[in-house]
Order: structure tokens, then C-alpha cells, then sequence
């Protein structure tokens, strides 16, 4: 197993040299572009990943807290990836555990919060999720051989909630080498770029996965900036405060107005304004997001307007354009396809599995 873990690395150290890729089977879709660190080595480590990548999910536990979550909400990810890696169609699952590398704790921290969290006192606000947590990692290393041969390096799991940082926050030396995927990728509450990975979060209201919205061209836009939110972490209130119904070119809300129109076509297809101190975003290891995106210090929000004025046309247009390639990169599909959102969730396990060197 390392050893064909160890010619894969070997595959994408060449990728990237020869700037060319190896591979058996026609390419559908080749990755080429300013929007990737390396598109060489990105290509190669995907192919590489599906040839060798092999996922087993433990099947200790009852739904709902385990194998199931939503398919709805802004949580939808984290359910849509459990079940996708347990329906029987992913390339990557396992047929034993034996032949795995990686190893996947299929709970939901959504459906913990919502049938188990009962805080008694605010003292005890995420005990639960960690004690579940800590329950459900305990319960498998004891019946299996797995964790304990890698001490939980090449085992992982997916959250989109809040909370997803705190489950291995319970016992944090028996969880030091967990592969966390997180929608809450903040190094500010413990997330781990190295070994943890960043997911983004995708809203499905009607449990319904369907193709992007159609996107409204530049030319027809008339917004410089939208953002609609409530008040929720350190820097939404400095957002709010300074341009909430003040302009009527940056558009803030802190809720929607009944009737207002704030997503589909408007929405997609517009350049990201990334305001964030110790936020990591999904797939940098691959992606290279000051390709696609507006980046703004947080104590510049104040001059948010007299910024985004300031980029050309040609600029903008640039970043227009590289958003919609990137944009292959975070659709949902069922069952998942190459380079979607779940293959690139798998690609950063994979990448971290990569990096480890087991002697096993």
C-alpha cells in the first residue's frame, strides 16, 4: 500500500516537471489555467487519486446521528458526502477494510446537534459533540486495528456545522493526528491547514441538486457589491455597521426583505469578495484564489466601495471569467463526477493521506 502510495507522489513530482500528464485512459476534462497552483500536478494527483484512492466507512452506529445527515439547508454537504461514499456507486469505497488507505467516520455533527444537544447549564454548551465524537473514534479503535496503527492520521470526517471543530476538541492528544473536513475552516478555533481541510458550504433549499443557475452577464449587472447575513462571527458587525442600507451600490443586508431577489442569476458568476482574517478556503491547495477573487483587510471595510471601484473593467472581466472555470470545482453531482465538489473533498484527504508515510 505505501509503496503505491509512493509512486503516485513520485507521478505528480513529474506532472509538475514535464508539464505533462501519465495516464492509461482518455481525460474528459483537463485541468489548464491561472485559477490552479499547479494545473500539471492537480491533474496527475486526480488521476492518481482515482486509481489507488480506497475509502472505507465503519459501519458501527445507527442512523440518525450516524450514516445519514441533511440533504438540505446549508448543511447539505455534509449529508450528500455521507451518502455518497455509502451508496454502493463511489469508485473510492472499499470492498474491505483491509484494502483501504483511508478510513471514514460517516456521523453527522448536524444530526449530533440536533438529537443529543440538550445543554443543562451554558457550561456544558459542546460537550455532547465531543463526547460523541470521542465515543464513536473509541468505539472502532477498539474493535478494529486501524486507528490504533496510525494513532488516526488516515482517518477522517466531514462537518458543515459550526461545531464540526470542536469534536476533537474532547480529547485532543487522542485526536491530534484526525483529518478534519470542515465548511468552518478557521485557524482561530484550532483548524489545521496541514492536516485538517476546508469544504465550502453550499445551500440546497429544496433538497433539490440541479445544474448552476444561469449566470447574468457583466454587462447586465448593476450591483458593485451584495452581501446579505446576520450578525455571526467578529467581522459581519464591522460589515453591518458600516454599509448596511447606506449605499446603494454595496448592498448589505442583515436579512432579506420579503420579495427581494438575492440569488440565482444575480448571484452566480460574481467574483468573490474574500473579507477574512484566519479563514482557509476550500481547495487552496489546489486552487489559487487570488486568481478569481477580490481579497479585502478587514480593517479596510470601510473603504469596501472605493476598492471594488478601483479594479478595471478589463480586471473584473479577467476575474468574470475565472470564476466560471472554477465553478466546475463546486457543484454537486449524485453520484459524484470527476472534479466535482465531492471529488475535490476526496482530493484533499487524498493529498494529506499523500503526505503521510505509515510503516505499516
Amino acid at each position: 500500500m505505501e509503496k503505491s502510495l509512493a509512486r503516485a507522489r513520485a507521478a505528480i513530482r513529474r506532472a509538475a516537471m514535464n508539464k505533462n500528464y501519465t495516464s492509461n485512459r482518455k481525460q474528459s476534462f483537463i485541468p489548464r489555467g491561472a485559477i490552479y497552483r499547479n494545473a500539471y500536478a492537480f491533474h496527475q494527483s486526480h488521476i492518481e487519486m482515482e486509481k489507488r484512492l480506497k475509502i472505507w466507512a465503519y459501519r458501527e452506529g445507527e442512523p440518525p446521528l450516524v450514516h445519514s445527515g441533511p440533504h438540505g439547508s446549508i448543511y447539505s454537504l455534509e449529508g450528500h458526502f455521507i451518502s455518497e461514499m455509502e451508496s454502493g456507486k463511489s469508485r473510492f469505497a472499499a470492498r474491505r477494510p483491509e484494502e483501504a488507505n483511508v478510513f471514514f467516520l460517516p456521523y453527522s455533527i448536524v444530526n449530533v446537534v440536533r438529537y443529543v444537544f440538550k445543554p443543562a447549564t451554558p457550561s456544558l454548551h459542546k460537550q455532547p459533540v465531543q463526547w460523541f465524537a470521542l465515543d464513536y473514534a473509541r468505539t472502532v479503535s477498539n474493535k478494529h486495528p486501524f486507528w490504533n496503527r496510525s494513532e488516526g492520521a488516515d482517518h477522517f470526517m466531514v462537518s458543515c456545522h459550526d461545531w464540526g471543530p470542536q469534536v476533537s476538541h474532547g480529547d485532543r492528544d487522542y485526536f491530534r493526528n484526525f483529518i478534519r473536513v470542515l465548511c468552518n475552516a478557521n485557524t482561530s478555533e484550532g483548524f489545521i491547514p496541514k492536516r485538517d481541510a476546508s469544504m465550502p458550504e453550499i445551500n440546497l433549499k429544496d433538497k433539490r441538486i440541479a445544474p448552476p443557475d444561469r449566470v447574468t452577464s457583466p454587462a447586465k449587472r448593476t450591483r458593485l457589491a451584495f452581501f446579505a447575513g446576520g450578525l455571526h462571527g467578529p467581522i459581519r458587525p464591522s460589515l453591518l455597521r458600516h454599509w448596511k442600507d447606506r449605499d446603494e451600490d454595496v448592498v448589505v443586508y442583515e436579512h432579506m426583505p420579503s420579495g427581494s431577489k438575492g440569488g440565482g442569476g444575480d448571484i452566480c458568476g460574481c467574483v468573490p469578495v474574500i473579507i477574512s482574517e484566519a479563514y482557509a478556503l476550500p481547495f487552496e491547495d489546489v486552487l489559487d484564489w487570488g486568481k478569481f477573487t477580490v481579497e479585502v483587510p478587514v480593517e479596510r471595510i470601510p473603504d469596501l466601495k472605493e476598492i471594488l471601484q478601483g479594479i478595471s473593467t478589463r480586471r473584473y472581466l479577467t476575474l468574470h471569467r475565472r470564476v466560471l472555470q472554477a465553478q466546475k470545482h463546486f457543484v454537486i453531482n449524485r453520484p459524484a463526477k470527476g472534479f466535482d465538489v465531492i471529488h475535490m473533498m476526496l482530493h484533499s484527504v487524498w493529498l494529506r493521506r499523500l503526505n503521510l508515510r505509515l510503516s505499516y
